[in-house]
């Protein structure tokens, strides 16, 4: 008996097979090998079409179930994870009206500034838990002013996972945790946020119908089945956004866990068992994949731009010529903690929410030219990524987050000995790392929902852990580094 996951990214699809007996990944495959490409029409657009996702999706699961030579007939459920904030609007035949505006366009956010402004911070936040932002609800807000005829058009409006559930199942369906994405989740009320709907203009029936995260979501449809060589008939029994997700696979469900992830942008993700909120909207809050009214389960979430980016900037331009990562951290772990007094400030992807939308763009502090090389530099980089995540995670702490454990998958940032030992010993806390990924996680949340596993810790009894880093005995270096870099970022913001 096997389980199928599937990970929806801007980048590329991602498609996994696991043996739901063992918890082990048989085969894995994403599609396309280079990264998928992003329309920006115009500065700070960002546009995919969503079928091209069906298409990396088509490929990826043949290239899956082609390494794991199983029977498609053996695969007993689906789960699906996806990019978050994304908006897919389609007419009354279910085809894109126009292409996705994905989650890293930020044209809402005049609008999203605009509903907060008029509505007010209680209203916002004391039903939202965020101000509207630029998540899918702005996006939407934006095409209803500037494409008036697309919008009129619009029969339902979808996140990318809802819409490629669709395309599996037929059922045009979203979660409690999926509206919260859109922004349109009242956590006083537990319903759509009809308040924002009516400030907006949108109605309510061009939203997809609730269902549970985890649940019969529908069944493959022939037309599909035949398309994917899989098997009509198989259910869809999970979906949600990468985040929340990512935290799902590292078996963080529960108050005081904590999730991270370090790519291209950075994350810090963890679960508060009240439903409370930063007065400055300065991190984000979304329902959990196991929020309920009775049980609350909020994500509360960090979100750092410039974080992997920075760091292969620092390869092309200030690492010696064909250098590696490894020999980047090598050099770095020259010079001491602290850098000797070099301070970088990583925000040069864009606006960042943590700032309250400044974009102050990356800035390299303290640097002299007769004491300094680019080992300072190399590893100021790295720990100014750390700082910008433990500014976020005292934000967290703020709203009664206890971080004393951070889970992480073994990749990216994570598989640098500065970056993860910095991240230990400047927030005290246990850093956890495991072999696992969104798409695996993904097909254990539809175990989940399927009943196949009876919770989350039987799903993830199988989750390998490969290394914990504990915080250096001598924190003292590493806390008056953050200190002196906390110091220059509050004199530029």
């Amino acid at each position: 008996m096997y389980l199928l996951g599937y990970d929806i990214g801007s980048s590329s699809v991602k498609a996994a097979i696991v043996d739901a007996s063992t918890g082990n990944c048989v085969a894995s495959a994403f599609f396309p090998d280079s990264e998928a490409p992003i329309k920006a029409l115009h500065p700070g657009w960002a546009e995919q079409n969503p079928d091209d996702w069906w298409c990396y999706l088509r490929n990826a699961t043949a290239k899956a179930l082609s390494k794991a030579n199983i029977a498609s007939s053996e695969i007993k459920a689906i789960g699906i994870s996806y990019q978050m904030h994304g908006l897919v609007a389609v007419d009354k035949d279910l085809r894109p009206l126009r292409d996705a505006i994905i989650w890293c366009d930020s044209r809402g956010v005049p609008y999203g500034k605009k509903a907060f402004e008029e509505l007010g911070e209680e209203q916002c936040l004391g039903h939202l838990l965020n101000s509207p932002g630029n998540f899918t609800a702005a996006k939407l807000a934006w095409m209803k002013e500037n494409e008036p005829a697309l919008f009129s058009r619009i029969y339902k409006v979808m996140l990318p996972g809802d819409y490629i559930a669709m395309l599996l199942t037929g059922e045009i369906l979203t979660t409690p945790e999926g509206l919260s994405e859109y922004m349109l989740w009242d956590f006083r009320k537990e319903g759509p946020a009809q308040f924002l709907l009516d400030y907006f203009g949108f109605p309510a029936e061009i939203l997809p119908d609730i269902v549970p995260t985890f649940s019969n979501q529908g069944t493959l449809t022939a037309k599909a089945a035949a398309e994917l060589g899989l098997t009509a008939g198989t259910p869809v029994t999970y979906r949600a956004g990468d985040q929340p997700n990512n935290a799902l696979s590292l078996n963080v469900f529960n108050p005081g866990e904590v999730a991270s992830t370090a790519g291209t942008s950075g994350v810090v993700y963890g679960i508060n068992g009240t439903v409370d909120y930063d007065q400055l909207s300065r991190v984000n809050n979304f329902a959990h994949v196991n929020h309920t009214a009775s049980a609350p389960r909020i994500g509360v979430m960090t979100c750092i731009s410039g974080t992997g980016i920075l760091n292969s900037w620092c390869r092309r331009n200030i690492a010696p010529t064909g250098a590696s990562y490894d020999d980047m951290n090598r050099l770095a772990a020259e010079i001491a903690p602290g850098s000797e007094g070099v301070s970088v400030l990583p925000f040069g992807n864009g606006a960042e929410r943590v700032l309250r939308n400044a974009d102050p763009g990356c800035s390299i502090l303290g640097l002299n030219f007769n004491l300094h090389d680019r080992r300072h530099i190399l590893r100021a980089a790295q720990e100014g990524i750390v700082f910008s995540f433990m500014y976020g995670m005292e934000i967290m702490e703020g709203i009664g987050m206890q971080i004393k454990r951070i889970h992480a998958g073994k990749a990216n940032m994570f598989l640098s000995p500065i970056f993860r030992d910095t991240l230990a010993t400047v927030s005290g806390a246990t850093i956890e790392l495991y072999d696992t990924d969104g798409a695996a996680g993904a097909a254990k949340g539809a175990g989940i929902g399927a009943g196949i596993y009876r919770d989350n810790n039987e799903a993830f009894a199988s989750l390998v852990k490969l290394d914990e880093i504990h915080p250096a005995a001598d924190r003292t270096p590493v806390l008056e580094a953050y200190s002196l870099w906390k110091q220059r970022l509050e004199k530029i913001i």
